[in-house]
């Protein structure tokens, strides 16, 4: 499997695989940390967060999906032990507060792994133009990248910023 997707991507495909392996790994931590949020936000206020944090979690799950899928089209396996995702997760922990009725540190929590996300996705944009990788990866980055960008904007306005 992948033996004509690897012959179309230029550069070093097992690194192209690393990089998503990599990318992957931080989307399973978002759904992961979001979807716990959400369960853990308990004010009225909490709720507009908890509902925004559901749904930004089955994005990071879409995410995680098309990376899979991609992976695999590569000829490589998505990452399947939890302590490798954790060890190759460039963003591995997110930091709620302790305080649950703090949604606004909530949002923040989950703005910054939304702008390190961003940044994740920027160096994969920037590897792909010079010279690796090829266009359908280039275009499932490009999809996460502008919802990621999204995400951030998002949780921005929430926060008044």
């Amino acid at each position: 499997m992948g033996e004509y997707a690897r012959k179309y991507t230029k550069g070093n495909v097992d690194e192209l695989i690393n990089l998503l392996n990599k990318a992957y790994a931080d989307e399973w931590i978002a759904y992961y940390y979001y979807e716990a949020g959400a369960e853990l936000v308990k004010t009225l206020d909490g709720k507009i967060t908890a509902d925004q944090l559901k749904e930004m979690a089955e994005d990071e799950e879409e995410h995680r999906k098309e990376l899979a899928e991609r992976i695999v089209e590569l000829g490589g396996e998505p990452i399947h032990d939890w302590e490798e995702i954790l060890k190759q997760a460039n963003y591995p922990k997110i930091t709620y507060p302790t305080d649950r009725s703090d949604w606004q540190g909530f949002l923040k929590s989950v703005l910054e792994a939304e702008r390190g996300a961003i940044e994740v996705y920027e160096k994969l944009i920037d590897y792909l133009h010079a010279g690796n990788g090829d266009p359908v990866t280039f275009h499932v980055i490009r999809h996460i990248l502008q919802e990621e960008m999204e995400h951030e904007e998002e949780v921005g306005t929430l926060l008044g910023l």
